[in-house]
């Protein structure tokens, strides 16, 4: 008997019950997916592999899985009732996705769960709709590429179409495909050797000796990704303060601002506290702050796992005034609140809980943000804007914007990158990294010095 007082744990079940929360009820994935995680503690590690792969794949993918599905229905997908379109969803990820799982077990188990969740009489619906889908899976086309290309990426990525289109309006073809195609990939984890510690060649023998997988990052030598560990807690480098995981694109932040051993720093929206940290190894001392007392924690915890004396910490909105910090940085990092469309592989429901009037708002908020905390880097300091998306608007129009209308001017990024990295816009103050082209996240950099 498991300890939730049944004979055996339906891990179909879990999830089907985690995509109403996700996608019918509009709960973040994650959250969700910790929760579900931490009520099944004792289930074993396959299983909720199992579970994770499942649940996160499903709501990666199910504009893809309600086309394919709307293929071979006989009602259309959105007019089905909730449970059994995301019990199809489900079962049409395994078929799809899931090769390892034989094509009868997944229709089995999904007319058992439509029948123990109360929905006997549609069970043969669900069965005839997984058993026609398995019989067209090899006849099954997307879209027309060159005909339709907004529906093909569209279906193809499961993207949708007001983020295609604005993509599209910004990048070429091919380009756009690169970004949707990456953000649909499992990417290895992104580390920064803590220099303050340990060596990267010390911190790379640490990690082989312990069974992880460990690679160069072509970019940063104190960088690497890893791969075949269970859990970031189990990792003894990691408990010492070794490492912090961080996307290399994030940690160009501090690489390029070029801080001096007498600098002080001030990160405005710091959590959970890489880029400080990160400015902590060069920098005196380092101010980071964020809008509640949970972003807070989440930087002191890392602070005490690598055991780091110059950084403090402060509970602020960015977006109100700190007359004590005027004319005091010499550094202001302002990685400020975004669309995310740069880091959609991490967090898969990003795509569908943003949309373009948001963006619209974001904009303003960053804005109106820079026009704050410019008051705070001293002449001759500083100012690195960031974001983890890859529109235009939040990005470059924002620096051209900042420009215009505040006494700073922009530096060339050259002699802090890599040559890989270099181009004309990095000559001019900026880069915009693309997921699926460049091997990072999304990710733009601004870097803007005060007169």
């Amino acid at each position: 008997m498991t300890k939730n007082g049944s004979a055996k744990i339906n891990e179909r079940e879990i999830v089907l019950d985690m995509l109403l929360e996700i996608i019918e009820a509009g709960k973040f994935s994650h959250t969700v997916l910790n929760q579900t995680l931490s009520r099944y503690q004792d289930l074993k590690k396959q299983e909720r592999s199992f579970i994770t792969r499942l649940a996160t794949g499903t709501v990666e993918r199910y504009i893809t899985l309600d086309y394919r599905t709307n293929e071979v229905a006989s009602l259309p997908i959105n007019k089905m009732k909730p449970l059994i379109r995301n019990l199809l969803r489900l079962s049409v990820y395994q078929l799809i996705y899931m090769d390892n799982i034989p094509d009868s077990a997944v229709c089995n188990e999904a007319v058992k769960l439509a029948k123990k969740r109360k929905f006997v009489k549609l069970s043969g619906f669900v069965n005839a709709i997984l058993r026609e889908i398995i019989r067209t899976k090899d006849n099954f086309k997307l879209p027309d590429k060159d005909k339709n290309p907004v529906s093909y990426l569209r279906v193809a990525y499961s993207t949708p179409e007001w983020l295609v289109k604005s993509l599209l309006d910004q990048y070429d073809m091919d380009t756009v495909e690169k970004i949707l195609s990456a953000s649909l990939e499992i990417s290895k984890t992104s580390i920064r050797c803590n220099l303050a510690k340990v060596s990267p060649s010390q911190l790379k023998k640490e990690l082989i000796h312990e069974g992880i997988s460990v690679y160069d990052s072509e970019y940063l030598d104190y960088s690497f990704y890893i791969s075949d560990y269970d859990h970031l807690e189990g990792i003894d480098a990691f408990r010492q303060g070794h490492f912090v995981v961080q996307d290399i694109s994030s940690q160009l932040v501090s690489h390029v601002a070029g801080i001096k051993n007498d600098d002080y720093v001030v990160d405005v929206c710091a959590a959970p506290g890489g880029k400080a940290l990160h400015a902590s190894l060069s920098a005196k001392h380092v101010l980071a702050r964020d809008l509640s007392e949970y972003k807070v924690d989440l930087i002191n915890d890392n602070i005490k796992r690598l055991d780091v004396t110059n950084v403090e910490t402060q509970v602020w909105d960015a977006t109100v005034l700190d007359s004590s910090l005027m004319g005091k940085a010499d550094l202001v990092i302002a990685d400020l609140p975004c669309s995310g469309i740069g880091v959609m592989g991490k967090k898969v429901d990003i795509k569908y809980k943003m949309t373009h009037f948001q963006q619209i708002e974001l904009v303003e908020l960053q804005r109106k943000i820079l026009t704050i905390v410019q008051n705070y880097v001293k002449p001759g300091g500083t100012l690195i804007y960031s974001t983890c998306t890859i529109n235009n608007d939040e990005n470059i129009a924002n620096m051209d914007w900042f420009l215009q209308n505040f006494n700073f001017e922009a530096v060339s990024l050259d002699s802090h990158l890599p040559e890989g990295l270099r181009n004309q816009d990095t000559s001019r103050g900026y880069i915009q990294l693309l997921q699926g082209v460049h091997g990072t996240d999304g990710f733009f950099i601004g870097k803007m010095k005060k007169l």
